[in-house]
């Protein structure tokens, strides 16, 4: 038997070590903590959050940290505490559960199981006495024990059923192929156009989050179709976005989401993945429209990242807390008064004229920085100016208390952090950039054990085994290095990730892939990771992954892999399109992927400046110097391009346009027929 204390104080994660002094006593999720439910015939509580969640931390004061209420905790149930950001397999799971029973998702996650894992009752977050139309805690717990006292059977049938449902749902094995077909990305993209709120960009409604797998299908959209149409929805998404209170104006950076559908109050937790996609969408837009405005704000982005969120050795840090001295939003905010505190009257009356200082009815802190769409503009204009009024303001900020920063390393999220750094490295000629997104990659890999990268880590604490997500998010990410570096060093390591990928996660008909590696123990179904989140699924980055690195290679037998694995993924999401628009968004590029082979003059290379300003993301590119033979690729019909004069080689699928030999004729084509057809 475990003992009956709270166990979480030895865990590495952030979030649990932020309920170790809790009465509870709680059990980081184990083998162990599933056989003592067994022994002690008790179902399981199961609380599942992440260290930046406000209503995680609301619970936890109102609850879990009220020693009644803990008691009755400990009385009646195994009480067993998950850092969804650690454990997204788990997560996953029971969110599906939840969602199966009528239920709107969120965090905290709060579900009950029988001893043997499977999922029976639940719901998010619970206030300790009735309200908000919800029943108090407490009555909540005894109604559940008296349930499964006394309906024991009934209750069992109906977990068999409930799991039953989530192995189907998650953890498809149906041999269902569909076509790989541009219908697929235009219809869903038609359907994302539906949606999409004229007035304020993304989905209509609030709360309101930036939805990037939905923006990347409207994005591929244009690139492909040229629906501009759909690029304007993004275009126009970015710029409120990045106009509203969602955007740290002082600081930079992305807040998770609004909580009223116009961006205007944020829920205040920065999220590395949020921001790592952020940087990547704003520097398609600025290469497609020049706009000024997307260069400042990857700029102001990067500059945050690399200031607040990178951790010792260079890998980056999961987020930032929603709080700070117990209170949403009081680092970010300011009041008119502060403001004029560190500015003199002309800068204060320049900084107020371009900004905004909002406190709608609902809120109840400080004012919230923010612009309207003239003001954004307007502030275009002098942009040295508002830049050293911002920076005289994060002076003064620094010295406030600060949120908490959850500083555990996650595979897949830096992934997506060192892949956007490294494309917007080359497009900005901004060497110091691919250099941080090297150092990130580095500290990762050198974290290996037995050739396998960790999920997480933290210190010394390093979780294993990883999950599909960060193979194929480092594999993106090495190939983003290589196309930025051309070392032929991140090739490898991308082909290294991949074997791994083959070895612990493919299925048994290799069709596709799980979640969760085949040595892993302490799940209670095995899953696909076929479901986006906040970023692309796990499964929709191994088909990228597998089509750039064929493609690059020109490797017709990788390249057919990718298809049958796409095919596969996309028969599974034929009804699903909108949660697995991952899927369809890596099917398209599966379907119809880009390359070009740049010969280049190393002294001035003029090719490379001309593909590095317009960045495209089905694309994948190489450079080699003059009269270097070009081994590491091939063209279409097994070819070697010829390096003996500069040129450029742009290949769709297996047709090439003729050699551009014009470094200008490469740009305006790249600029204005990006979808690479003859």
């Amino acid at each position: 038997m475990l003992p009956q204390r709270n166990l979480l104080a030895e865990e590495a994660s952030h979030y649990l070590k932020q309920h170790s002094g809790n009465p509870v006593q709680w059990r980081p999720w184990s083998a162990t903590a599933l056989q003592e439910a067994s022994v002690l015939d008790r179902p399981i509580l199961l609380s599942i959050g992440y260290a930046a969640c406000h209503w995680c931390h609301v619970m936890a004061h109102e609850s879990f940290e009220n020693h009644d209420v803990a008691a009755v905790m400990n009385r009646l149930f195994v009480n067993i505490k998950v850092d969804r950001e650690e454990r997204p397999d788990i997560d996953q799971i029971y969110m599906a559960a939840l969602s199966a029973m009528g239920e709107q998702g969120g965090w905290p996650l709060t579900m009950f199981l029988t001893p043997d894992a499977k999922p029976f009752w639940g719901g998010t977050y619970f206030p300790p006495e009735p309200r908000y139309g919800r029943p108090g805690f407490v009555q909540v717990l005894e109604a559940v024990d008296k349930a499964w006292r006394e309906q024991r059977g009934s209750i069992s049938q109906s977990a068999d059923r409930l799991l039953a449902h989530v192995d189907a749902r998650l953890a498809s094995r149906a041999a269902v192929e569909d076509q790989l077909t541009a219908a697929a990305l235009a219809d869903l993209a038609a359907g994302i156009d539906q949606m999409i709120d004229p007035q304020a960009g993304v989905l209509r409604g609030a709360p309101k989050f930036p939805n990037a797998p939905f923006m990347q299908t409207l994005w591929l959209s244009w690139l492909r179709d040229r629906n501009r149409k759909h690029r304007d929805d993004v275009l126009l998404s970015l710029e409120l976005m990045l106009a509203g209170g969602i955007y740290d104006h002082i600081g930079g950076g992305l807040c998770r989401y609004s909580t009223d559908a116009d961006w205007t109050v944020p829920h205040f937790e920065k999220m590395l993945y949020d921001n790592a996609q952020l940087i990547r969408f704003c520097n398609w837009a600025f290469a497609e429209t020049g706009n000024p405005l997307f260069r400042i704000r990857i700029e102001e982005t990067i500059a945050w990242l690399l200031r607040e969120m990178r951790v010792e050795d260079g890998a980056f840090a999961s987020s930032l807390d929603a709080d700070s001295d117990g209170e949403e939003g009081l680092f970010y905010t300011w009041t008119e008064r502060q403001i004029r505190s560190c500015l003199d009257d002309g800068e204060a009356q320049l900084f107020l004229r371009h900004f905004h200082l909002t406190a709608p009815p609902a809120w109840e802190g400080d004012p919230i920085v923010r612009q309207t769409p003239a003001q954004q503009a307007g502030s275009l204009t002098h942009p040295q100016e508002i830049a050293a009024l911002k920076e005289k303001l994060l002076q003064k900020r620094q010295k406030r208390v600060r949120p908490g920063r959850d500083s555990k390393v996650l595979a897949d999220w830096n992934g997506l952090a060192i892949a956007a750094l490294a494309e917007c490295g080359r497009s900005f000629s901004r060497p110091d950039w691919v250099e941080a997104a090297r150092k990130a990659f580095h500290q990762i890999m050198a974290a290996r054990q037995n050739g396998r990268i960790p999920h997480s880590m933290l210190g010394e604490a390093k979780l294993f085994p990883a999950l599909s997500s960060d193979y194929a998010s480092m594999a993106n990410a090495a190939i983003a290095l290589f196309e930025a570096t051309q070392d032929q060093i991140y090739i490898n390591e991308a082909n290294a990730l991949l074997e791994e990928l083959d070895l612990w996660y493919q299925d048994e008909s290799r069709t596709g892939y799980y979640l969760t590696a085949s040595d892993s123990s302490d799940v209670p179904i095995r899953i696909r990771g076929d479901i986006d989140e906040a970023v692309p699924s796990a499964t929709g980055q191994i088909i990228e992954a597998l089509t750039r690195l064929s493609t690059l290679a020109g490797d017709s037998a990788g390249y057919e892999k990718a298809v049958k694995i796409a095919s596969h993924a996309a028969g599974r999401a034929r009804n699903q399109q909108y949660g697995q628009a991952g899927i369809v968004n890596a099917c398209a590029l599966a379907a119809q992927p880009l390359k070009l082979v740049l010969i280049d003059d190393p002294d001035k290379p003029a090719f490379v400046s001309a593909a590095n300003r317009y960045p495209d993301p089905r694309r994948v590119d190489l450079a080699f110097p003059l009269g270097i033979s070009a081994e590491s690729t091939r063209l279409p019909g097994g070819l070697l391009p010829p390096t003996g004069r500069p040129g450029a080689f742009l290949c769709t699928g297996q047709v090439c346009l003729p050699v551009i030999e014009d470094p200008a004729e490469l740009q305006r084509y790249l600029h204005g027929r990006s979808d690479g057809t003859a």
